[in-house]
Protein backbone atom coordinates (compact mmCIF):
# COMPACT_ATOMS: atom_id res chain seq x y z
CA UNK A 1 0.00 0.00 0.00
CA UNK A 2 1.46 3.32 -1.11
CA UNK A 3 1.21 5.74 1.85
CA UNK A 4 2.98 8.71 0.27
CA UNK A 5 1.36 12.13 0.36
CA UNK A 6 2.48 14.68 -2.24
CA UNK A 7 2.55 17.80 -0.06
CA UNK A 8 3.02 18.80 3.56
CA UNK A 9 -0.28 20.69 3.48
CA UNK A 10 -2.17 17.55 2.48
CA UNK A 11 -0.35 15.52 5.12
CA UNK A 12 -1.66 17.66 8.00
CA UNK A 13 -5.06 18.51 6.51
CA UNK A 14 -6.93 16.04 8.72
CA UNK A 15 -5.80 17.45 12.07
CA UNK A 16 -8.83 19.13 13.60
CA UNK A 17 -9.65 21.40 16.52
CA UNK A 18 -9.10 19.84 19.93
CA UNK A 19 -6.91 17.01 18.66
CA UNK A 20 -4.19 15.44 20.78
CA UNK A 21 -0.93 15.53 18.82
CA UNK A 22 2.36 13.86 19.68
CA UNK A 23 5.36 15.62 18.17
CA UNK A 24 8.68 13.80 18.01
CA UNK A 25 12.07 15.22 18.84
CA UNK A 26 14.49 15.83 21.65
CA UNK A 27 14.96 19.55 21.38
CA UNK A 28 15.66 20.03 17.69
CA UNK A 29 16.98 16.50 17.15
CA UNK A 30 14.36 14.55 15.25
CA UNK A 31 11.81 17.38 15.35
CA UNK A 32 9.51 17.44 12.28
CA UNK A 33 9.88 21.18 11.66
CA UNK A 34 8.29 21.16 8.21
CA UNK A 35 5.18 19.29 9.36
CA UNK A 36 4.75 21.69 12.28
CA UNK A 37 5.13 24.70 10.01
CA UNK A 38 2.61 23.23 7.55
CA UNK A 39 0.13 22.99 10.41
CA UNK A 40 0.79 26.65 11.26
CA UNK A 41 0.26 27.60 7.61
CA UNK A 42 -3.12 25.89 7.68
CA UNK A 43 -4.08 27.73 10.86
CA UNK A 44 -3.10 31.09 9.34
CA UNK A 45 -5.15 30.36 6.22
CA UNK A 46 -8.25 28.87 7.85
CA UNK A 47 -8.16 29.58 11.59
CA UNK A 48 -7.87 25.85 12.27
CA UNK A 49 -6.78 23.78 14.08
CA UNK A 50 -7.01 25.27 17.57
CA UNK A 51 -7.29 23.89 21.11
CA UNK A 52 -4.61 21.26 20.55
CA UNK A 53 -3.10 19.12 23.30
CA UNK A 54 0.55 18.59 22.38
CA UNK A 55 2.80 15.88 23.79
CA UNK A 56 6.50 16.59 23.34
CA UNK A 57 9.72 16.28 25.29
CA UNK A 58 10.10 20.04 25.72
CA UNK A 59 8.26 23.33 25.17
CA UNK A 60 10.00 24.59 22.06
CA UNK A 61 12.78 27.14 21.54
CA UNK A 62 12.89 30.52 19.88
CA UNK A 63 10.09 31.28 17.43
CA UNK A 64 10.10 28.26 15.13
CA UNK A 65 8.74 24.72 15.26
CA UNK A 66 6.81 23.86 18.41
CA UNK A 67 7.45 27.32 19.87
CA UNK A 68 5.82 28.90 16.82
CA UNK A 69 2.86 26.51 17.13
CA UNK A 70 2.38 27.74 20.70
CA UNK A 71 2.97 31.37 19.74
CA UNK A 72 0.09 31.25 17.26
CA UNK A 73 -2.30 30.26 20.03
CA UNK A 74 -2.96 26.80 18.62
CA UNK A 75 -2.03 24.83 21.76
CA UNK A 76 -4.38 24.59 24.73
CA UNK A 77 -2.29 22.17 26.77
CA UNK A 78 1.29 20.93 26.70
CA UNK A 79 2.40 17.62 28.20
CA UNK A 80 6.19 17.58 28.45
CA UNK A 81 9.30 16.97 30.54
CA UNK A 82 11.37 20.12 30.01
CA UNK A 83 9.39 23.36 29.72
CA UNK A 84 12.57 25.29 30.59
CA UNK A 85 15.02 24.61 27.77
CA UNK A 86 17.49 26.77 25.83
CA UNK A 87 15.13 29.60 24.82
CA UNK A 88 11.56 28.84 25.96
CA UNK A 89 10.45 32.47 25.93
CA UNK A 90 7.22 31.80 24.02
CA UNK A 91 5.98 29.05 26.31
CA UNK A 92 7.08 30.93 29.43
CA UNK A 93 5.20 34.09 28.46
CA UNK A 94 2.06 32.16 27.46
CA UNK A 95 2.10 30.07 30.64
CA UNK A 96 2.57 33.05 32.95
CA UNK A 97 -0.29 34.79 31.15
CA UNK A 98 -2.55 31.77 31.78
CA UNK A 99 -2.94 31.07 28.06
CA UNK A 100 -1.64 27.49 28.09
CA UNK A 101 -1.88 24.56 30.49
CA UNK A 102 1.11 22.43 31.49
CA UNK A 103 1.27 18.81 32.60
CA UNK A 104 4.82 18.15 33.76
CA UNK A 105 6.01 14.55 33.42
CA UNK A 106 9.47 13.16 34.29
CA UNK A 107 11.23 12.19 31.08
CA UNK A 108 11.46 8.45 31.70
CA UNK A 109 7.84 8.39 32.79
CA UNK A 110 6.83 10.32 29.67
CA UNK A 111 8.57 7.79 27.44
CA UNK A 112 7.00 4.87 29.31
CA UNK A 113 3.51 6.41 29.24
CA UNK A 114 3.81 6.73 25.46
CA UNK A 115 5.20 3.20 25.14
CA UNK A 116 2.35 1.91 27.28
CA UNK A 117 -0.15 3.66 25.04
CA UNK A 118 1.32 1.92 22.01
CA UNK A 119 1.44 -1.44 23.77
CA UNK A 120 -2.14 -1.27 25.06
CA UNK A 121 -1.16 -1.08 28.73
CA UNK A 122 -3.61 1.28 30.50
CA UNK A 123 -1.45 1.90 33.58
CA UNK A 124 1.84 1.00 35.26
CA UNK A 125 3.71 1.78 38.47
CA UNK A 126 6.96 3.70 38.93
CA UNK A 127 8.79 5.06 41.99
CA UNK A 128 9.59 8.24 40.10
CA UNK A 129 7.84 11.36 41.49
CA UNK A 130 6.72 9.66 44.72
CA UNK A 131 6.52 12.23 47.52
CA UNK A 132 6.52 15.19 45.12
CA UNK A 133 3.76 17.46 43.80
CA UNK A 134 3.72 15.37 40.60
CA UNK A 135 2.24 12.41 42.48
CA UNK A 136 -0.64 14.41 44.00
CA UNK A 137 -3.97 12.72 43.40
CA UNK A 138 -2.42 9.59 41.91
CA UNK A 139 -2.82 6.08 43.24
CA UNK A 140 0.10 4.84 45.38
CA UNK A 141 0.84 1.16 45.94
CA UNK A 142 3.54 -0.61 47.95
CA UNK A 143 5.63 -3.28 46.21
CA UNK A 144 8.33 -5.12 48.17
CA UNK A 145 8.36 -2.39 50.78
CA UNK A 146 8.74 0.52 48.33
CA UNK A 147 6.01 3.01 47.30
CA UNK A 148 5.17 3.33 43.63
CA UNK A 149 3.03 5.84 41.75
CA UNK A 150 0.45 4.71 39.23
CA UNK A 151 0.82 6.41 35.85
CA UNK A 152 -1.65 6.18 32.95
CA UNK A 153 -0.86 5.54 29.32
CA UNK A 154 -0.62 8.36 26.80
CA UNK A 155 -2.26 8.05 23.40
CA UNK A 156 -2.92 10.58 20.66
CA UNK A 157 -5.10 11.25 17.67
CA UNK A 158 -2.05 12.11 15.57
CA UNK A 159 1.72 11.79 15.74
CA UNK A 160 3.98 14.08 13.73
CA UNK A 161 7.39 12.47 13.44
CA UNK A 162 10.62 12.72 11.46
CA UNK A 163 12.61 9.82 9.99
CA UNK A 164 15.76 9.62 7.91
CA UNK A 165 14.77 6.93 5.40
CA UNK A 166 11.29 5.64 4.70
CA UNK A 167 9.75 3.51 2.00
CA UNK A 168 6.39 4.04 0.36
CA UNK A 169 4.83 1.46 2.72
CA UNK A 170 5.85 3.51 5.76
CA UNK A 171 8.76 1.41 7.04
CA UNK A 172 11.21 3.79 8.73
CA UNK A 173 14.77 4.19 9.94
CA UNK A 174 16.15 7.13 11.94
CA UNK A 175 19.45 8.97 12.06
CA UNK A 176 21.38 8.66 15.32
CA UNK A 177 19.86 10.69 18.20
CA UNK A 178 16.95 11.78 16.01
CA UNK A 179 15.42 8.40 16.83
CA UNK A 180 14.47 9.53 20.41
CA UNK A 181 10.68 9.72 20.96
CA UNK A 182 9.72 9.23 17.32
CA UNK A 183 9.37 5.40 17.24
CA UNK A 184 7.39 5.35 20.49
CA UNK A 185 4.98 8.03 19.29
CA UNK A 186 4.40 6.21 16.02
CA UNK A 187 2.91 3.29 17.94
CA UNK A 188 0.71 5.39 20.26
CA UNK A 189 -1.27 7.48 17.77
CA UNK A 190 -4.34 6.67 15.70
CA UNK A 191 -2.68 8.34 12.70
CA UNK A 192 1.06 8.73 12.28
CA UNK A 193 2.26 11.31 9.80
CA UNK A 194 5.97 11.18 9.01
CA UNK A 195 8.35 13.38 7.06
CA UNK A 196 11.30 11.49 5.60
CA UNK A 197 14.53 12.85 4.16
CA UNK A 198 14.93 9.92 1.76
CA UNK A 199 11.96 8.12 0.22
CA UNK A 200 12.72 4.70 -1.28
CA UNK A 201 10.87 1.82 -2.88
CA UNK A 202 9.61 -1.13 -0.83
CA UNK A 203 12.44 -3.60 -0.27
CA UNK A 204 15.16 -0.95 -0.42
CA UNK A 205 15.48 -0.95 3.38
CA UNK A 206 17.01 -4.07 4.90
CA UNK A 207 14.19 -5.54 7.04
CA UNK A 208 16.72 -6.09 9.85
CA UNK A 209 17.27 -2.33 10.10
CA UNK A 210 13.62 -1.22 10.11
CA UNK A 211 12.88 0.57 13.41
CA UNK A 212 9.25 1.57 12.81
CA UNK A 213 7.26 -0.97 10.75
CA UNK A 214 4.88 0.51 8.22
CA UNK A 215 1.84 -0.88 10.04
CA UNK A 216 2.19 2.06 12.47
CA UNK A 217 2.35 4.71 9.72
CA UNK A 218 -0.54 6.17 7.73
CA UNK A 219 1.09 9.03 5.79
CA UNK A 220 4.59 9.65 4.43
CA UNK A 221 5.76 12.92 2.88
CA UNK A 222 9.26 13.54 1.57
CA UNK A 223 11.26 16.55 2.79
CA UNK A 224 14.65 16.26 1.16
CA UNK A 225 16.46 19.04 3.02
CA UNK A 226 14.80 19.34 6.44
CA UNK A 227 15.49 22.40 8.53
CA UNK A 228 17.15 22.14 11.92
CA UNK A 229 15.67 24.05 14.85
CA UNK A 230 19.05 25.06 16.29
CA UNK A 231 20.23 26.50 12.96
CA UNK A 232 17.02 28.51 12.59
CA UNK A 233 17.32 29.84 16.13
CA UNK A 234 20.95 30.90 15.65
CA UNK A 235 19.70 32.89 12.66
CA UNK A 236 16.96 34.37 14.90
CA UNK A 237 14.30 33.05 12.54
CA UNK A 238 10.62 33.64 13.22
CA UNK A 239 7.93 31.49 11.59
CA UNK A 240 6.23 32.34 9.36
Amino acid sequence: MDKTIPTLAEAVAGIGDGATVMIGGFGGSGAPIELIHALIDRHIATGHPTGLTVINNNAGNGHVGLAALIEHGMVKKLICSFPRSADPVVFTDMYLAGKIELELVPQGTLAERIRAGGAGIPAFYTPTAYGTDLSAGKKIEDFDGRPYVQERWLKADFALIKAHVGDTHGNLTYRAAARNFNPLMATAAKQTIVQVSHLVAPGAIDPETVITPGIFVQSVVQVTNPQQEEVLNRAKAVYP
